[in-house]
């Protein structure tokens, strides 16, 4: 095992407790402070990103729109593209609105990781919301109300997506797929996003979600203590 991806194992079975944030609602967000020096950038050798997806060659990658932004960004196509549109919608809808250069999504197999997950937008299963303001090695970018979404979608999505900023490296800009290709709960949760979208399922969904409801907050709480998938 590499180090790079023993270190992407090591955040990703690391629960950390952002679940208090949930009830801290006011506070201006801490500075965001490196908490380590950059590795070397290196490319990435396997046929496999991290997260165990294919990566793709840049015909492979698909060119998928974000409601209610109108930016494009490239993904894999199918349930990977699915849950991780929904996580950009949301953050437009109820974060901040998404401009031009905002959403990163695949990179061709020349670019050059410095953490393991960071080959997860090779397969085109992993994107970036303002990476220049959430870089990697940085903690504390996001306000503690924005934060509660954050944690709300991730509740929301049911472990299917990870969020760099619960890694040992973090990266609060990064939203990976987190779990295997052919995973049922990929599937699962597409299958239901898609539902949304269509709009059968009520006042649900990216644009028609309360994340300070009550019953959300404490869901988010409970899942975020749970042990990482």
């Amino acid at each position: 095992m590499n180090e790079l991806t023993r270190r992407h194992l090591l955040g990703t079975t690391t629960a950390l407790a952002g679940a208090a944030a949930l009830g801290t609602l006011g506070a201006a967000p801490a500075a965001a402070v490196p908490v380590n020096a950059l590795d070397t950038p290196a490319a990435w050798s396997g046929s496999r990103s991290a997260n165990g997806w294919q990566v793709l060659t840049a015909d492979g990658a698909q060119s998928h729109v974000i409601e209610g932004s109108g930016l494009p960004v490239r993904l894999a196509g199918g349930a990977a593209a699915t849950v991780l549109l929904h996580v950009a919608r949301r953050f437009h809808y109820e974060i901040d609105q998404l401009r031009p250069g905002d959403v990163l999504g695949y990179r061709t197999p020349s670019f050059r990781v410095r953490e393991a997950f960071e080959s997860n937008y090779l397969s085109g299963t992993a994107l970036e919301i303002r990476p220049l303001a959430y870089p990697l090695d940085a903690r504390g970018g996001f306000y503690p109300r924005e934060l509660t979404v954050v944690r709300d979608i991730l509740a929301e999505l049911d472990g299917v997506v990870a969020w760099g900023g619960d890694f040992a490296a973090p990266k609060e800009s990064h939203f990976e797929v987190a779990l295997a290709p052919g995973h049922p709960k990929v599937k699962g949760v597409a299958r239901k996003i898609e539902a949304w979208n269509a709009g059968l399922g009520g006042t649900v969904g990216a644009g028609a979600t309360d994340a300070f409801d009550p019953a959300r907050l404490a869901r988010a709480r409970s899942f975020a203590r749970r042990p990482a998938a």
